[in-house]
């Protein structure tokens, strides 16, 4: 294995040896470089012996000394200095066979990669992975590891992910735990499937794994309406959802008196759909799984509310238009209200949209599309010199949303400019025009 050199930084280390794009990174170190995991570890040290292999196929070793962790300054064609890899999986809750046609190709390419997941927080199945790529995760001391288990019983989590090999895989979670990696583990509950209890059974082992495993989110499969020729499977309601949260409530106080974390945690959506108040912001230790949107609503409250409690307040008329996802809605207006004790001539009106795009029974705003919001959010309705979308109705470029729709062109169809919230302080900035 080996990567193509597509660019030398100017000014770095590799800029000063005889090697130029086109040519390939065999080794550092005697260490073969496959990507970028490869290389940030080892052109990390002082001294390397850079192995490079030219475009007529002889080779030639460079030795180089820089300072410790010190970019060496070879750049290749894509980020991960390789391929992402594909999941291998046929999933009866995947999201990704349940988007509509027509959008652009990259919504439909599912990656199960593990660099991507050490970068960026992703979740991986490990059943793409064999017992040598383990060997190089704790060689190199990867952690965390974020996982998507959904059952630990190896005959279910077959027949639920498609893939035969997918309950000899949990070997792998079972060695990464052993080595001390840091896990943070997932389950895509579904009513019928790995509910009930299949939920206590994976919940009693991973639980076993602590501290090894970390955090366990618990969160309700995602069910759009474009599901033709998929497995029938059935959205939570009020009082399935509340028999999830109450198996899952004695697993957090034993964690608790244990660990001193609730370890588990229901998703902000059951308890949104169990009509259940969610906890508040410090029964979530240090927010481990809220890209998973557990205690998304929690910190965002909290950080609205302490961004609120720091200000003098005044009396300038001011107006702003919040869009938000219908699971949201109830949260945004009881923020906003909030609101008028110290800035009484601030009037705030939430834009609740409901998602055609994706389905009535998809909610979050983070899946919003620049489609829906056109169509339920009138120019007329506006009373703002702006509107105020969530950030992450963006992808993280932040210029397209997911139908494809750049935020130009939006902005255009709209007729106004669009600000973007981050968090609960940057909303109430954008409300007060900041």
């Amino acid at each position: 294995m080996a990567v193509k050199i597509t660019n030398i930084l100017e000014g770095s280390p590799a800029s000063k040896l005889n090697i130029a794009p086109g040519e390939m990174l065999v080794s550092v170190n005697d260490e073969e470089i496959e990507d970028v995991l490869d290389y940030g570890f080892y052109t990390a040290a002082e001294e390397l012996d850079i192995v490079i292999r030219r475009e007529d196929g002889s080779e030639e070793t460079f030795h180089v000394s820089k300072k410790e962790y010190e970019e060496l300054g070879i750049e290749s064609g894509t980020f991960l200095m390789d391929r992402e890899h594909a999941c291998r999986n046929n999933c009866i809750f995947c999201f990704i066979d349940q988007n509509p046609r027509g959008m652009r190709d990259s919504i439909y390419f599912k990656d199960d990669d593990t660099r991507l997941s050490f970068l960026f927080g992703s979740y991986v199945t490990l059943t793409n992975l064999t017992d040598r790529d383990i060997d190089r995760l704790i060689k190199m001391k990867i952690s965390p590891v974020n996982i998507s288990v959904h059952t630990t019983e190896p005959e279910l989590r077959c027949l639920m992910m498609g893939n035969r090999f997918a309950g000899d895989s949990l070997r792998h979670l079972y060695r990464l735990a052993d080595s001390g990696a840091e896990i943070n583990c997932q389950i895509v509950v579904c009513r019928g499937w790995n509910d009930g209890e299949h939920l206590k059974r994976t919940v009693t082992d991973l639980i076993a794994l602590c501290p090894a495993v970390a955090s366990i989110a618990v969160v309700p499969v995602g069910l759009t309406s474009h599901r033709n020729g998929l497995t029938k499977l059935e959205p939570f309601d009020r009082d399935s959802a509340r028999e999830v949260i109450s198996i899952l409530s004695p697993f957090q106080d034993e964690c608790l008196e244990r660990f001193g974390d609730r370890i588990v945690y229901p998703s902000d959506e059951l308890y949104i759909i169990a009509e259940e108040k969610i906890p508040g912001a410090d029964e979530y230790g240090d927010y481990k799984q809220i890209e998973n949107g557990v205690g998304m609503v929690s910190r965002f409250e909290e950080e609205f509310v302490s961004a609120l409690e720091l200000e003098e307040g005044d009396d300038e008329e001011r107006y702003a238009d919040i869009v938000t996802g219908l699971m949201s809605y109830d949260m945004i207006v009881a923020l906003t209200d909030r609101i008028s004790d110290k800035f009484p001539q601030t009037h705030v009106r939430v834009h609740g949209v409901r998602n055609d795009f994706f389905g009535p029974t998809i909610t979050v705003s983070g899946l919003l599309t620049a489609t829906d919001i056109l169509a339920q959010v009138k120019r007329e309705d506006v009373r703002a010199d702006r509107i105020i979308l969530p950030e992450a109705v963006l992808r993280r470029d932040g210029d397209r949303f997911l139908d494809d729709i750049t935020k130009e062109e939006f902005e255009q169809k709209m007729g106004l400019p669009v600000r973007t919230d981050e968090d609960g302080a940057d909303l109430l900035d954008a409300i007060l025009g900041r």
